[in-house]
Formats: C-alpha cells, structure tokens, sequence
C-alpha cells in the first residue's frame, strides 16, 4: 500500500468467510496451492465507493494467502465503454494504494471465446435464434412458469454453426439473431433458461476498433476469462449468486485444461443517502446535475478524492466492515468518522472567514501590525507554527455577531467581550449597516493586557471566534456540500432513487477571505478551517476549497446516543 491504513476498531465483527475457503483449498491442495483473484470492473463508467469494498476484499484475499489479484477490465459492450473509463479505473486503483500483478482485458480473449462458441454449437449446446429480442425475453416465462422452447432450439449443428460464422461476417443486422446456449427452459433458475451468449452490434470498441460486429455477452466471457487467466477464486457480489450455475455450467462443458476457477459471492457495500448504480450516475452527469463523474457530490472515487477524502481512510472502512453473506446499509456518518479521525491528526490548521463582516478596532494604533504564532496543527506540535498578521481591520464570520442576541447566544454581540483566537479580547460597541438594514461592520474595543488571549487579572470569555486581517486577507472560492440525496434509502417511496435527489446539495460561496498561508496550499491538499471544518484544495482552480466534512464526528454523537 501506498498509504498506511489507520487502525480503527471494526463496528461490525471483522468476518473472513472467503479467507476460510481459500484455506481450506490450499489445505487440500486445490489448485495445487495456487490462489489469483481479479478485480473485473466493465469500463462503462468511474468506480465508486462499492468498488472500493470489493477492490479490497479482491486484493486482500489474495495478498493474504500468498497469492497474486489481476486487473481485468470486462469490455464486451462496444456501445457503453470508453478508453476514459479505462483511464480513471487505472488511476482510482493506485490512488488506493493497490498494485495489479496484471492488467488484462476481456478482449484479449475475443478469438478463444469465438472458438470455444463454436465448440459448444458443435456439440449440441448452443443454437442461433433468430427470433427477436423482445418475443425471446416473453419466451422465458418467469418465476413458477415454464418457459417456451425456440422454434429454432433443435436446429441442425451445422445450420448454426454456419449462421454464426456470417453473424460474425457481418451479414446480418444487428439485433436479427443470437447465439443461446441449449439448458433447460423450464430451470427454475431464470439464468438457465438458454441464455444469450452472443450478440450482432457495430458498436465501435475502444480496442479491438471494428473488428468484430458480434460481441459476447458479460456472462459468457467472465467465467471463460477467468478459466483463460488461471484465477482460482472468482469473487462477486451478491447479485451474481443466481448467475454462478450458469458460470459453472459454461465451464464444465469447455474443454479446459485445469481445474475451473470457483466462484465466491460477498455482501456489496452500499451508503445511506447514496446510490451507485453506475445508470443513474451517469444520467446525473449527461443531465448536468453534477459538474462531471469526479464531482465532489458523488460516491464515486475521483469524486471522494477531490472532497479531500484519504485513501487510506476509505481503504480502513471497507476492511473494517467485514466479508458479509448479507447485504446491508451502513450510515454514511460512519465513512465520514473515518474520514475526520484520519484528517484531525494531519490536516494543517488555517483561519477561513466564509462569510465575511468587518470588525474595526477603534483603539488600535493606527498603521500597526502584530504577528502572532499560531499551531499548525495541535495534534502533531512537530508541524510547528506560522506567523498570522493581526490588524485593527478584521474579517470576522457573520454568524459570529449578533445585534440582538437569542438566548444561550454566548459570541460577539454589543457590550459582550470575546476572545480573537490567538490575539486579543474585544468588546463590540457599536455598529454599521447598509441601506437595507443589515449589518455590514462591528466597531469594537480590545484588551491590550489580553495578548494572546489570556487576560492577566483571570476573567473569562464564554467565546473564542477566529478572524483574518483585512489588509492582508485573499479571496476564496469554497464550495459547502449537503448529501446529493435527502432520503436515506434513495428510492424507497417512489421506486426511483433519482427523485431523492437533493436540490440544495451544493453551496458556492465567493469572495470568502482568507488567510495568506493557504496561498500556499498544494494541489488536493486538504486543510481544517478552523471552527469550520476540513477543506480540499482544488486541483484545478486556484483558492477554490471544496469542503470535505464538518469537525462535529456525527457517527460518534449517533452511537453515544445508542449506548
């Protein structure tokens, strides 16, 4: 790993049922010993944070078995996938800090798994149909009904094996016929009623350009992939458990040379206020309700590393969770706990005014500058401090002041002192407003005795607000984030997860003044404002901060409140 993974304590009961399995092959020499796992994403889109779980659980149940994991990118759909999506899944892997010992794609094997088609037709167990697509899926009947054979099913061998050579030809249109497998059309399991094995498309592909014009389908050139690249266990999600027969019957009739890799399904991960469902998200980006797949709104992980979460943190969650049987929705508070106990021990201390009025000290002497040393970061005292200019004219946020104070209102208000942090006591005497009414400046006194905000006859402040100088204050751009959808369970009333969306899920605010440190800022790197919370730097836009959580660990406050 390139990034250490925290020690955090798991809230699930670490589970390693894969683990188990793994053992006990290599105890009894399945495999003779070997164990090679994939990571297969189809490169129709950018990975998200149920990637992440299952790029671990891959990666993980090889590396601690002795055993090496392949990235395989499973590009069989000509019209859904890009050389872009290739680009960021290669990125998204080594920014977690995992290694492929190979990178292999499904079209590599376009050529066997031609071959090995004809093979099944040779013997019986494929057929062309060349009925349409629509009256095939009637023909299957559904759950407790039996399915209606193809009036093409018992076709003669050759008679398909020769449609099948001009389907690959290119004489038929796309879409005309098929090649199915020959199961059992009344199987109770739905995969097995002679599923699709190829299809006609002229869909340009990223790699093989357009030299074919029939593609294999997910289900056909997943197993024959594995079996082609020595994988021994072949780990899927949970809604590949009815899929695994028609995996394992797709094997047992090739004739493979070693033994047929097993497959193994575990709980995906999935968020609350969330949804992952590569579709949807890329409707949100052709729609333009979010500003591209890595929007910071979005769960998937370009979008997470530009809000300034660490990979080590998202890495440190999906091992905690465990290797589940069952699905389940984990808090995405919970996420972001990891996310803020790994950003409070590195991120740097800086003062932020979002939302900026005036505070003019009226018994400052006048021209006059103080520097003040201020920790960067309390946690870590060896990140030692930096100097902050303090003026008589400060920026101070707008919520810190208050012309008639409601109750229990403990900052800054007329006749009420509060501390500056790391400079001085004032007191607010009087203020200004515009033309509408709103205050626009507060006029205030301060304590030349409280010097570092300690006051030297002991009296107390109930307040300590932060502040930027005036004169030496830069402008900002901060973008304030609320999750991209308000329920939960994203769909549970309607049916359809996109009409949770969030209207208010981003805030812009401009012109934010802040101190002259985070002119210095690096690229991506992620800073608490101080009372605020932790902010990612752009990558991009210059002095644009993208808020990446509060300081309040919400998670905590929810199990506190349980126990």
């Amino acid at each position: 790993m390139s990034e250490s993974a925290p020690s955090a304590p798991s809230t699930q009961g670490s589970t390693d049922f894969i683990g188990d399995i793994i053992r006990a092959d290599n105890q009894q020499g399945t495999y003779a010993g070997r164990v090679q796992t994939r990571f297969p994403p189809e490169p129709n889109g950018w990975l998200h944070i149920g990637h992440a779980k299952a790029i671990t659980v891959d990666f993980d149940s090889a590396q601690n078995n002795g055993g090496i994991c392949n990235l395989r990118f499973d590009d069989t759909n000509p019209e859904t996938e890009d050389t872009e999506f290739v680009d960021s899944i290669i990125a998204d892997l080594k920014w977690l800090g995992f290694t492929p010992a190979n990178v292999f794609y499904a079209s590599d094997y376009f050529d066997k798994l031609y071959e090995w088609a004809e093979y099944l037709i040779g013997e019986h167990l494929a057929y062309v149909d060349e009925q349409d697509g629509e009256t095939i899926s009637a023909q299957r009947g559904g759950y407790g009904n039996p399915g209606i054979e193809s009036p093409f099913r018992d076709r003669p061998a050759d008679q398909s094996l020769d449609r099948f050579r001009r389907m690959r030809a290119g004489e038929f249109a796309d879409g005309t016929m098929v090649l199915r497998a020959k199961i059992d059309m009344n199987h109770e399991n739905m995969q097995l009623r002679d599923p699709v094995l190829y299809r006609i498309r002229r869909g340009h592909h990223h790699r093989t350009q357009d030299a074919w014009v029939i593609y294999p389908t997910y289900d056909w050139a997943h197993g024959q992939s594995d079996a082609l690249e020595g994988v021994t266990h072949s780990l899927c999600t949970l809604e590949f458990v009815s899929h695994r027969p028609l995996y394992d019957w797709c094997l047992s009739h090739l004739p493979l040379p070693y033994d047929k890799p097993k497959q193994i399904e575990f709980a995906r991960l999935e968020l609350t206020n969330t949804v992952t469902s590569k579709r949807r998200l890329a409707k949100l980006v052709a729609d333009g309700t979010v500003e591209g797949w890595d929007d910071p709104r979005m769960p998937t992980l370009a979008g997470l590393r530009k809000r300034g979460y660490p990979a080590r943190s998202i890495v440190a969650f999906c091992r905690d969770m465990g290797v589940s049987k069952t699905n389940a929705r984990h808090a995405i508070e919970e996420l972001e706990s990891y996310v803020r106990r790994d950003l409070n021990k590195v991120a740097q201390r800086r003062m932020a005014v979002l939302r900026p009025i005036k505070l003019t000290i009226t018994n400052w002497p006048e021209g006059q500058i103080e520097y003040f040393d201020v920790m960067n970061n309390p946690e870590n005292p060896d990140d030692g401090t930096r100097k902050v200019a303090f003026t008589g004219e400060l920026f101070i946020e707008q919520d810190d002041f208050a012309e008639v104070p409601p109750p229990k209102f403990y900052r800054l208000s007329l006749g009420r002192e509060v501390r500056l942090r790391g400079a001085y006591f004032v007191t607010a005497t009087d203020l200004v407003k515009d033309d509408q009414g709103n205050v626009t400046e507060v006029l205030a006194t301060y304590d030349p005795a409280s010097k570092g905000g300690n006051s030297p006859d002991g009296r107390k402040v109930k307040s300590t607000i932060h502040w930027v100088s005036r004169p030496h204050a830069v402008a900002a751009t901060v973008a304030l984030y609320d999750r991209l959808f308000s329920a939960a369970n994203p769909g549970e009333t309607t049916g359809e997860p996109l009409d949770d969306l969030n209207p208010s899920s981003r805030e812009l605010l401009e012109n934010c003044q802040v101190e002259q440190a985070l002119t210095e800022t690096g690229p991506g790197e992620v800073v608490q404002f101080e009372r605020l919370g932790y902010f990612a730097a752009d990558p991009d836009r210059p002095m644009h901060f993208h808020r990446t959580v509060g300081l309040r660990d919400e998670w905590a406050a929810i199990q506190k409140r349980k126990g």
